[in-house]
């Protein structure tokens, strides 16, 4: 089982490495053409800044990828690195780079959004007083 695994993480691995290879191409080729109006440029500028937010997305993903075909090889694969518990067979099947259970992953992620929403909210106060202070 674990050797589909490591193949099935392989191949997203080249699948990654492959759409990379192809957006380089197409930025090289964009580069190459002539240049447009204000509007031209603009498009492009924002087509580069999302293919770059992607490429981010992409080497995360390709990081956790890496992490994991790491982990098989010392043989840590499948352990949740928050209670050390076994991560279920399904899970890894499902997303074969997941480094935690779902239930760590769950609190993890609550964890998260608690912490975003009390700086959200920290944000708005702060504006709120700024708006009071300046009114008085």
């Amino acid at each position: 089982m674990i050797q589909e695994i490591k193949d099935k993480l392989l191949e997203m691995r080249r699948q990654i490495l492959d759409e990379l290879v192809e957006t380089l191409k197409q930025e090289a080729d964009t580069g190459k053409s002539d240049i447009g109006d204000i509007f031209d440029l603009a498009g492009t500028e924002r087509d580069r800044e999302l293919g770059l937010l992607l490429s981010n997305r992409d080497r995360a993903k390709l990081k956790a990828i890496n992490d994991a075909l790491e982990r098989i090889e010392d043989g840590t694969y499948g352990v949740c690195e928050e209670c050390e518990k076994k991560i279920r067979l399904e899970r890894l099947k499902v997303m074969p780079f997941a480094r935690y259970c779902v239930d760590c992953q769950s609190k993890m992620e609550k964890e998260e959004s608690l912490r975003k929403s009390t700086a959200e909210s920290n944000i708005y106060r702060k504006l709120a007083a700024t708006e009071f202070d300046e009114e008085t």
